[in-house]
């Protein structure tokens, strides 16, 4: 059975759920109502709140603030210094803590060092958001997206490599890796696993 290890400068308050193998590194904050799933890598100064959900291997780098209202699904990144919110239009002097979006990030999405997800979106299954990029939008699956306010300039596939696909029309690819093969109809891509290694 592999225990979760917290370094010593760690505050995990009580009742908060964390699965085995997790790490919990220097100066990182976990609120007592957050569920944190199994195999999950917490870095340095990272805070995670109580209304969040962090699933199995998810990888938070150093100085990433995971405030309540955000999900996170199975394999997501969160590049160093990421920023998740979750009022839409917030101000010291006027209480708004009724009015968080909920933010989901889907399974084995990567999102970039300095990027911002502003609250209230879906970040699609493996979609790659490039560092310091402001995601103001829903995102598709395995959509590369860039810029100030994010665009997107392509197709990731699910191991991580850019596929030869245009952002629009009626293509196909293979994922120069794994071999997986890559379909884009009517803006939605969809992948067929060349064999059963990583899943769908």
């Amino acid at each position: 059975m592999n225990e979760v290890f917290r370094h010593p400068s760690a505050i995990v308050d009580e009742g908060a759920e964390i699965g085995e193998g997790s790490r919990v590194w220097h100066f990182t904050h976990v609120c007592g109502g957050a569920r944190i799933g199994a195999g999950v890598s917490l870095g340095q100064n990272v805070f995670v709140g109580n209304k969040v959900v962090i699933g199995d291997r998810c990888k938070i780098q150093n100085n990433v603030s995971v405030y309540d209202n955000v999900t996170l699904e199975e394999g997501v990144f969160c590049g160093p210094s990421m920023v998740f919110t979750n009022v839409h239009n917030p101000r010291s002097l006027i209480e708004r803590k009724d009015q968080f979006r909920d933010t989901l990030v889907r399974r084995g999405a990567t999102l970039g060092a300095n990027a911002t997800i502003v609250c209230g979106v879906t970040v699609g299954a493996y979609a790659f958001i490039g560092a310091g990029a402001v995601i103001t939008r829903d995102v598709p699956d395995f959509a590369l997206m860039v810029g100030v306010p994010a665009r997107q300039i392509g197709w990731m596939s699910a191991y991580g490599e850019q596929l030869n696909i245009p952002v629009e029309g009626v293509a196909e690819a293979r994922c120069p890796h794994t071999g997986d093969l890559y379909r884009l109809v009517d803006g939605c891509l969809t992948r067929t696993p060349a064999t059963a290694g990583m899943g769908s």
